[in-house]
């Protein structure tokens, strides 16, 4: 017997209890993990200090607030979510209740990563809570601080015999993920992802994947200079880039890169001032093994850096960078580079951008910044990605009511809201009938004619009005 075999079974023996089901519950348990970060807001920020070096200015705008917003929305909207959904009805079936009921799937896992340590685990966690499932988490072992953290103050607000933490390495997924889940909600890299839905395969498991990916920006047509190199070094330096949406590369022309340099190298400046390395509002790199990662990768990059490129291994810190003179095989180009380096590549055209952008998986999100709104929509309807922010980056994340989620190699399946509600939710189709219409049914009956069978089929036509009985 596995390690985690007693933990799934006993979520599962409450689930099948019905305990979790109730409304009353599920706004309980929301109300208590809104409870938990507000008593722990102080204890949260330090671990993701710990771990991350990360401002209290940014824990709190991307931890907390995205997270108390969401439960928010979740406990406003949960009644409505929870009701029936009826559906239009044909001739047949006209006497008969006919609608989708939305029911918990059971007992689930979600697996959240290093980088937004609460968010990225509570917010499906809370969409999990809403439709009326047991839960087990699995903090990231990168961010152990939090993890610690997780594992301790969980318990205590949280019902133990619906909740879990489970904390430890690859080792230890692995043999959590040899158990049944009903649904496994994933947020990491492409690597690991693959390993998640081998495993969920051997018990047909369905699965959430939220992958990431190079998220391109776009900067074509007449743009304010000034506010486009603001909002672009905020996305992309933020969480010192180590964010699954912020802009991973940058195309424009040669003519816009010229004009755009000394304005980013101004705003990085007045961000992080002229040692971002001592700033407190700039974020470090999270493990020495992720800082020689993206070390190596600076290193062996043919660009030419015209801002930053220093970096720090004590300290776990690489300097907000700009690179230009990047090709296509660039070694920056061939994975996400998930830290704070922005390469800049030229093109001709817009049109030959948006080329660029197929020719590659497809992304988590893509960024254009122009004042020609049709430069906005070419880019909008042609090119395929999880998301779309014109103007500004990473912001389409923060609101409740759009879902968010990948599309090809950035991942499958949405969350956020009520799409986080359907996510961990099965969507049964019901039909309540009574014993109206017997004579009507009869059609269907042996022995068949050709009149019974168009009759029938007269009454199944969706062209067939219900006012005609």
């Amino acid at each position: 017997m596995d390690a985690y075999s007693d933990v799934v079974d006993r979520l599962r023996s409450s689930f099948r209890s019905g305990v979790t089901k109730p409304e009353a519950f599920r706004q309980s348990q929301l109300k208590n993990v809104m409870s938990m970060l507000k008593d722990n807001e102080e204890r949260v920020i330090e671990a993701m200090h710990k771990d991350l070096a990360k401002p209290k200015f940014e824990a709190v705008l991307s931890e907390f607030e995205m997270v108390l917003n969401e439960i928010h929305h979740a406990s406003t909207n949960l009644s409505t979510w929870m009701k029936p959904e009826y559906v239009s009805k044909n001739m047949a079936t006209t006497f008969d209740d006919c609608f989708v009921r939305r029911e918990p799937l059971g007992v689930v896992l979600v697996i959240g990563p290093w980088n937004y340590p609460i968010q990225l685990l509570l917010l499906p966690m809370i969409g999990a809570i809403a439709a009326g499932n047991c839960v087990i988490i699995k903090p990231s072992e990168i961010s152990a601080a939090t993890e610690s953290l997780m594992a301790e103050i969980v318990p205590k607000y949280l019902s133990q015999d619906c909740f879990a933490v489970v904390c430890g390495g690859p080792e230890e997924t692995a043999a959590l993920l040899k158990n049944r889940f009903d649904h496994i909600f994933f947020t990491g890299s492409q690597t690991v992802g693959r390993r998640i839905l081998q495993a969920a395969s051997v018990h047909l498991t369905p699965v959430t994947l939220e992958l990431g990916g190079k998220c391109p920006c776009m900067i074509f047509g007449q743009v304010n200079i000034a506010a486009a190199a603001r909002r672009l070094m905020w996305a992309k330096f933020f969480n010192a880039g180590q964010s699954c949406v912020a802009p991973d590369y940058l195309l424009c022309t040669a003519a816009t890169r010229d004009t755009m340099l000394p304005e980013l190298s101004k705003v990085l400046e007045q961000f992080y001032t002229k040692d971002p390395q001592t700033c407190p509002d700039f974020c470090h790199i999270v493990s020495q093994r992720h800082w020689t990662r993206l070390m190596e990768l600076l290193k062996n990059s043919s660009g030419k850096v015209v801002v930053g490129g220093e970096g720090c291994l004590e300290d776990k810190y690489i300097a907000p960078t700009v690179l230009v003179d990047v090709s296509e095989n660039d070694a920056l180009m061939q994975e996400e580079i998930f830290g704070p380096i922005l390469p800049i590549l030229t093109v001709e055209s817009l049109e030959e951008a948006i080329e660029f952008v197929n020719r590659r998986e497809k992304p988590l999100a893509v960024y254009t910044f122009s004042n020609d709104s049709s430069v906005v929509n070419t880019v909008l309807e042609k090119t395929s990605s999880g998301g779309f922010c014109s103007n500004d980056g990473i912001v389409q994340m923060t609101l409740p009511s759009l879902p968010f989620g990948g599309v090809g190699a950035s991942g499958f399946g949405n969350y956020h809201g009520r799409w986080s509600f359907d996510t961990f939710s099965h969507r049964k189709a019901c039909m309540l009938r009574g014993w109206a219409l017997e004579r009507l049914n009869g059609l269907r009956y042996p022995p068949y004619s050709e009149d019974k069978l168009y009759w029938l089929r007269w009454t199944a036509s969706p062209k067939t009005s219900c006012s005609l009985m």
